[in-house]
């Protein structure tokens, strides 16, 4: 029996398909996002480093730091950036302003990692010694938000000191001038200050008197849609390494690798890095997804922090009114497919 050739169309047909089958993994290699991270000593750095994300993805990651939350919703409006790590007081302003985005992580529990710092022979002991001080923060910041809050809390107007808006950059520079006495300001900045200042409040007693504070992730809500599971593997590297971190402190501590690598992209000296990472608290994915963060929809923590955080806000006059559809911009899934 004798075999037929090949038809032309067939021959065609079979070239295009093995081109096609050629062609898919190079498309999915050009699949490419801009993404935000700030000056936060966390776990998740070490994967930077590594590129894990890359490597479980196939996406082309340009990662891009900013030095302030301000800066990562503006990158986001634009269009430029779609994920970007940012604390709650700007996501409030962002979801205020009508940016469409959506908080699929809590990088951090900030707790004691943020502090208003005072300069040493400054004159300030007590918080009523701030009147009259220069105090640098970066603007429309969770660190801007709780010193307000502080000064409310402890009867002294705003306009009785002179608040500078300054970057973390800019902090450390005034600070080594001596062109301000003060600072509430995140770390690494807040290691550089506290070596000529001391601590007057940490964000975690205020997160005490009512006002919790985060660090969050979040994503253009349009591109979510579209890479759904890009985002279910972030979230699990994110988990991944937070775990490593509860499990084993150590593996950042001095000398190591990933202290070494997280000092690199932070800015921090990396024999500060473990005692920075152990002001934050790195929360469990399953936590993530419950009611306490993310989960429980219009009452769940997040969104209660959001919302709080707004009306504080508003009080001030740094937004015109508190956002009435929140819990659409905070979402659990993704940090319950990281616990999964």
């Amino acid at each position: 029996m004798t075999q037929s050739k090949p038809t032309r169309r067939a021959v065609l047909a079979g070239g295009a398909a093995a081109a096609a089958a050629l062609a898919a993994p190079a498309l999915a290699q050009t699949r490419e996002v801009t993404i935000a991270h700030q000056y936060m000593v966390v776990p998740f750095r070490a994967a930077m480093a590594a590129q894990e994300v890359e490597r479980a993805t196939g996406y082309r990651i340009n990662w891009r730091m900013f030095t302030a939350g301000a800066e990562v919703i503006r990158a986001m409006a634009s269009g430029g950036v779609k994920i970007g790590e940012v604390g709650s007081s700007p996501t409030t302003a962002a979801i205020a302003q009508g940016l469409d985005i959506e908080l699929f992580w809590i990088l951090t529990d900030i707790a004691d990692a943020e502090a208003l710092v005072v300069r040493n022979g400054a004159g300030i002991n007590a918080p009523q010694d701030l009147r009259g001080k220069r105090i640098g923060v970066p603007f429309v910041s969770t660190t801007h938000y709780h010193l307000l809050f502080a000064l409310e809390q402890f009867g002294i107007p705003a306009n009785a000191l002179r608040i500078l808006n300054m970057r973390p950059p800019e902090i450390a520079a005034a600070w080594e001038r001596g062109d301000i006495d003060a600072t509430f300001v995140w770390e690494p900045t807040r290691s550089a200050v506290l070596r000529t200042g001391k601590v007057l409040i940490t964000l975690g007693q205020l997160a005490a008197w009512g006002r919790p504070t985060f660090d969050g992730v979040v994503v253009d809500r349009s591109w979510a849609r579209q890479n759904e599971e890009f985002l279910r593997a972030y979230a699990r590297i994110l988990a991944k390494y937070d775990a490593e971190y509860a499990a084993d402190p150590s593996a950042w501590g001095p000398g190591t690798e990933r202290a070494a690598v997280t000092a690199r992209i932070t800015g921090a000296k990396p024999e500060d890095v473990p005692g920075m990472m152990k002001l934050y608290r790195f929360v469990p994915a399953s936590e993530q997804a419950s009611p306490a963060w993310l989960g429980g929809g219009a009452e769940g923590g997040a969104v209660r922090a959001i919302r709080h955080t707004a009306e504080f806000l508003q009080a001030q006059g740094r937004i015109q009114a508190v956002p009435t559809n929140i819990a659409a911009h905070v979402t659990p899934r993704f940090a319950a497919a990281a616990a999964a």
